[in-house]
């Protein structure tokens, strides 16, 4: 091995190992991170050895120790070694795997592991899929299935005449959708005034009445959007009952499962998601809860012909296969990376019993996180976990709503000051909150402990501050 790849694989192993004693969070800022990477375009190259060196020894500070346990902001997975060792390999082998003529192994691995995946979540097992760079494209995909099914229900074939003159789609959803919904509308032509919100109920889900009204009162061809766990609480939208009822109107309805969707591997946790396998697509994303390394999403999609009418394009220098796949005909992308190796080398690593046993975990520690902060002093509970995320607000008492908006955005950036965890903010409901997310292989017991003595310290702090500020009024004002 060369000397800049056995420094890469000593960065790589100092990274990890350094995981849980290092801050969670970057150290470095801006300007300190501009100085060590800027400059002109140099003249002359240096070695291969000193490029890697001074990479890992500059960009270390700058980076998130997100592949650690304690890191509970947005939803990003560990890594397995099993899939991040594969996905060295995957770099390693350097495939453009798109064709099965191009890399057949990489064809074949990425047509198992997809198979795999549909049984593990026990969704429709003819059903199609792609492996692409994330949920975002992985919307894109599902929704391009969608547009050419409905199109053509509808005696418009959008793929030969595009969309100057189809009839208009509406796309119905949660208010509680996430933002790459309406990217995914914008990319595909069909525009965000397309979309129509549908007000969810006090535990973030759709109520059958709004959908059948939505339903009633257009008869465009419609997308209805459901969330299989919504980003801020995890809620679930109750598939049984709006899914046939979408049906009954000729709708396509499309999951954004983009991590709650792989709660299907849990008995605990998928009667949560009952009846999502009635679906028309799904979208998910591997490189969250399967903890394969960034970037893998997920395209299922049950009309094999609409999918592969969206996606597939040949040129006479591409060498199809008749007998094998090529992952061009159902991806949107002709030069890519070999996606499905990692997603292979995860389920081989895990098996069954071991996605069942990470999602379980995962929820549980999220309850204890979100429980143990939230009984502290000056702590809120806004929403307990149905699965694995929750929300703590922060307030004073006496101050006002909009005082508090800014007193936990203080909370949450004193907490991931101490290097001790790390979390995020959102709007939920109008107000500002703190979003506990679990999603990492790596978290255990006592990473829970370190974020809770962590968020308790700064609360204590906030205290005896907000003690000596009242107690300095009281001296001024005589």
């Amino acid at each position: 091995m060369s000397a800049a790849l056995e420094l890469a694989c000593q960065a790589a192993g100092e990274w990890i190992r350094g995981l849980d004693t290092r801050p969670v969070g970057a150290t470095a800022a801006l300007p300190e991170l501009r100085r060590s990477f800027g400059g002109p375009l140099p003249a002359h190259g240096l070695s291969a050895e000193e490029v890697v060196r001074t990479l890992a020894r500059d960009a270390a500070p700058g980076m998130h120790g997100n592949a650690g346990g304690r890191f509970f902001a947005w939803v990003f997975g560990g890594g397995l070694e099993s899939a991040l060792a594969a996905d060295w390999l995957v770099a390693t082998w350097d495939q453009n795997a798109a064709l099965y003529s191009a890399s057949p192994a990489s064809a074949v691995i990425e047509e198992i592991a997809g198979e795999w995946i549909k049984e593990l979540l026990d969704l429709p097992r003819d059903a199609s899929f792609a492996f692409t760079s994330g949920c975002q494209m992985a919307h894109v995909t599902g929704l391009a299935a969608a547009r050419f099914g409905l199109l053509e229900r509808a005696g418009w074939n959008v793929e030969d005449d595009g969309l100057f003159g189809a009839p208009a789609i509406r796309v119905l959803t949660s208010d509680q959708r996430h933002v790459t919904i309406d990217r995914a509308v914008r990319f595909l032509g069909i525009g965000r005034n397309a979309l129509e919100m549908l007000q969810t109920d006090e535990d973030g889900r759709v109520p059958a009445a709004a959908l059948d009204r939505a339903l009633s009162s257009d008869s465009r061809p419609t997308v209805l959007v459901l969330n299989a766990a919504d980003l801020n609480i995890g809620a679930c939208d109750p598939f049984k009952e709006l899914i046939p009822l979408a049906h009954s109107a000729n709708a396509w309805v499309h999951i954004d499962g983009a991590f709650g969707l792989f709660a299907r591997a849990s008995r605990t946790y998928r009667d949560r998601l009952d009846g999502v396998e009635l679906a028309d697509s799904w979208a998910t994303d591997a490189h969250k809860w399967l903890n394969v390394p960034f970037d893998c999403g997920i395209a299922i999609i049950r009309d094999r012909t609409a999918h592969r009418a969206a996606m597939t394009s040949s040129a006479s220098y591409v060498a199809p296969t008749s007998t094998a796949r090529d992952q061009s005909d159902w991806n949107p992308e002709y030069s890519r990376r070999a996606r499905g190796i990692p997603v292979y080398a995860a389920l081989r690593e895990l098996g069954r019993s071991g996605v069942e046993a990470l999602v379980d975990r995962c929820c549980m520690h999220c309850a204890d996180i979100v429980d143990g902060i939230g009984e502290l002093p000056g702590a809120q509970i806004l929403a307990r976990p149905t699965l694995n995320q929750g929300l703590v607000r922060f307030g004073r008492p006496g101050a006002s709503p909009e005082e508090n908006d800014a007193f936990t955005d203080e909370t949450i950036r004193r907490i991931n000051e101490t290097g001790e965890a790390f979390f995020s903010s959102t709007t939920w409901r109008n107000r500002r909150a703190m979003r506990v997310s679990v999603v990492n292989a790596r978290t255990t017991e006592s990473d829970v402990r370190r974020a809770i003595a962590a968020a308790t310290s700064v609360l204590l702090r906030n205290f005896d501050e907000s003690v000596a500020n009242r107690a300095s009024n009281r001296d001024s004002n005589g």
